[in-house]
């Protein structure tokens, strides 16, 4: 499993899926790892595809450095495992936080980017939450129990097996990942960039309690050029782990009429 080396000298760990000529990055969001998209993965045609699945610095197999939790540096470090990967051009798929930074990178390298799925996105503006609301987010690392109530806030239909899983590998992100990340996503910052994203982008929204879909066409979708909306009726804020076939679904059939664009 390859690894490479961060503006900042931190190690990033990915995965590489299949071996067809569309390269597509899945970004991830807080709390977990590139983990979190295995369940649609295994629902995904791969027919054509390449997948580049990283973790983030502070999960999974990357580096844990105590700083460099910025939106701006996890686009960089996309960018970076893009890079290692070979991926000149590729498609973008980006879950909650990681919805943000694959805008940032979309906005940062637009000629790399041939199509962007924002699933249940933060917007680049930022998602503020109530202060109990905040506590309980910024304070879980590590904590069990934290963990599975954000969990129980924020998604619909998640199996047990499932609940367990996340449970699992939310447990396993550093301490400063979940405070500093945290902080980043809440706090957004860059909707000013949008305008520079030129990639055709599907916006996926569920019945996510956080982020419904009236707020996120008017706070991501309005935003961006090229921009449309679909609604998944039914999960909460983890679509790709509550209905993963529906979710895969949804991410073959854009991927199958971009495909001109990559």
């Amino acid at each position: 499993m390859p690894t490479t080396t961060a503006t900042d000298g931190t190690p990033l760990h990915y995965r590489v899926l299949g071996d067809g000529p569309r390269t597509v990055v899945l970004v991830h969001g807080w709390m977990v790892s590139g983990a979190v998209w295995d369940a649609m993965i295994e629902k995904l045609d791969m027919a054509g595809l390449r997948l580049v699945v990283p973790d983030h610095r502070g999960t999974g197999k990357s580096g844990r450095p105590t700083s460099g939790y910025s939106l701006e540096q996890y686009a960089k470090d996309v960018l970076a495992v893009a890079d290692h990967a070979g991926a000149k051009r590729f498609a973008l798929v980006g879950h909650s936080m990681g919805g943000q930074i694959a805008k940032w990178v979309a906005s940062e390298a637009p000629e790399r980017v041939s199509g962007l799925v924002l699933l249940n996105s933060v917007p680049a503006s930022g998602l503020p939450l109530p202060p109990d609301a905040a506590g309980l987010f910024r304070t879980s690392a590590g904590d069990r129990e934290k963990q599975k109530t954000i969990l129980g806030l924020a998604c619909k239909q998640l199996s047990p097996e499932s609940l367990e899983s996340l449970l699992k590998d939310s447990g396993d992100v550093s301490k400063d990942a979940i405070e500093q990340c945290f902080d980043a996503w809440t706090a957004g910052g860059f909707a000013h960039r949008l305008a520079s994203i030129t990639a055709p982008t599907l916006v996926v929204a569920t019945d996510d309690p956080f982020l419904p879909p009236v707020f996120l066409k008017q706070a991501v979708v309005a935003l961006i050029q090229n921009a449309r909306l679909t609604h998944l009726p039914g999960p909460g804020h983890y679509p790709q782990v509550e209905r993963p076939a529906e979710t895969a679904a949804l991410l073959g059939a854009f991927l199958a009429g971009n495909s001109a664009q990559a």
